[in-house]
């Protein structure tokens, strides 16, 4: 049943995120505000901050996996970051590169790393430096600085519109307006400061094989039988098998 309707946003609502405490929830929409509300123990629903940091239209919010940080996504062609500053939400990270809209943004498993995705055809991967880090890395005062450290280019042919990072194997997975879905994997000799991606997969432990991007990563196909339309089988090539188990859900794979 629904519990509760939450109103506010002038425009379409495009993405809902809740924070990993489970009592805060981001909302973003086409009005170009993100909302952050906070839920307490009886469901009760309040708004505490309304941002406006974007200039457009906002596509994607995304929590970070362990703390109170939210990421958001623009058709601005930027990443916004935000955290609780004396009782208030405000920005304390742009993320500038893309150069088209930003459609969506996820974290790696320990938060470290953030992945956007773009109608530039790109996907960026942004690393967040510490003040006083050993890379020498300008932060402003005591806030981090996220910077660009990997562009992955040359793989898509249309708009990248979402990206996940699985927190198991540390794969990247995108989804494409030329119908492909894609799985990255970092190479493990590249420098953490400047990681490589290469488009693989698996077919036996330790062999790794490059997949060429003119063929899809997964190929779905429906069953003549009328009682399977209505459930589409995914078919897997039998070395894709361990990496699309790590990325999508069993229920899914069955």
């Amino acid at each position: 049943q629904c519990v509760t309707t939450l109103e506010g946003h002038e425009n379409e609502v495009k993405s809902v995120a809740w924070a990993p405490s489970g009592t805060l929830l981001a909302t973003c929409s086409r009005d170009k505000s993100v909302w952050v509300w906070e839920v307490d123990e009886e469901e009760e629903y309040e708004c505490v901050s309304v941002l406006n940091s974007h200039t457009q239209d906002v596509k994607h919010v995304v929590w970070h996996p362990n703390q109170e940080l939210l990421a958001s996504a623009s058709y601005d062609d930027t990443v916004k970051l935000y955290h609780e500053e004396e009782d208030d939400w405000v920005c304390c990270a742009t993320l500038e590169g893309h150069e088209s809209t930003v459609w969506s943004v996820a974290f790696d498993r320990g938060g470290e790393r953030l992945a956007s995705c773009s109608d530039d055809k790109t996907v960026r991967v942004w690393r967040r430096y510490e003040p006083g880090n050993e890379e020498g890395v300008a932060c402003s005062g005591t806030d981090p600085t996220w910077k660009c450290v990997c562009n992955l280019s040359g793989y898509h042919t249309r708009t990248i519109y979402d990206v996940a990072w699985c927190h198991l194997t540390g794969a990247l997975a995108t989804a494409c307006g030329d119908d492909a879905i894609r799985v990255f994997e970092e190479n493990a000799a590249s420098d953490p400061r400047q990681p490589t991606f290469g488009l693989t997969a698996h077919n036996s432990p330790g062999r790794a094989v490059t997949l060429h991007c003119s063929a899809s990563v997964l190929r779905t196909s429906v069953e003549a039988e009328p009682s399977r339309k209505k459930r589409p089988r995914v078919s897997f090539s039998r070395h894709m098998s361990l990496m699309a188990r790590a990325v999508f859900p069993v229920s899914f794979l069955e």
